[in-house]
């Protein structure tokens, strides 16, 4: 029963780590520290946006989708080292065994889920209803990509700290497909 309280905390702890490395790391530059604001809100969302340029086009780079390959060890092992004080203070060693595990499982989802926002086939997951909403999510992310929707796995810490967005505030020309829900206002736009 404590592995499976261990690891649904940690999804929790997951989705928060998300939100704040998305929020203060990705999407600003602290202490000089350039390479994540650089590699996401400037590469990324430079040529991926809300509109018709969501879904990644031709002659662009689809390296722009994925983070480097070296940034899954790197996060994997910071999420694992700031829960050592919890271990020690509980004296339950079991928990950093599990936090990596489910960091690299989250980790793996996020990638997979957001190069398949980013890039759609048509494949079995784009599918679901669950898809479509963190679909949705993230395409109000593009839109209001400084102060909504950091979360693209689990978005538990959007809802709970406030910036959970689930249909945009003003009409805008969103991007289409058979996988992104309409984000649009519910009232009627005005012409």
């Amino acid at each position: 029963m404590f592995f499976l309280y261990t690891f649904l905390l940690s999804v929790v702890y997951a989705s928060f780590f998300e939100w704040t490395l998305h929020r203060y790391v990705m999407h600003r530059i602290y202490f000089g520290f350039r390479y994540a604001f650089e590699a996401h809100t400037l590469m990324h969302h430079g040529k991926l946006k809300a509109d018709s340029t969501y879904h990644l086009r031709d002659g662009i780079d689809k390296k722009i989708i994925r983070m480097a390959w070296w940034n899954a060890p790197v996060l994997v092992a910071i999420a694992t080292l700031l829960i050592i004080p919890l271990c020690i203070w509980l004296n339950r060693w079991s928990i950093a065994a599990v936090v990596p595990i489910v960091f690299t499982m989250y980790y793996g989802a996020y990638e997979h889920l957001h190069w398949c926002m980013h890039l759609p086939k048509n494949r079995r997951i784009e599918k679901p209803w669950i898809f479509r909403l963190l679909n949705g999510h993230h395409l109000l992310h593009h839109r209001y990509m400084g102060s909504k929707n950091f979360n693209v796995v689990f978005p538990l810490a959007d809802l709970l700290l406030g910036t959970l967005m689930l249909r945009s505030r003003t009409h805008f020309a969103q991007a289409r497909g058979p996988s992104v829900p309409d984000v649009q206002p519910k009232t009627k736009k005005i012409v």
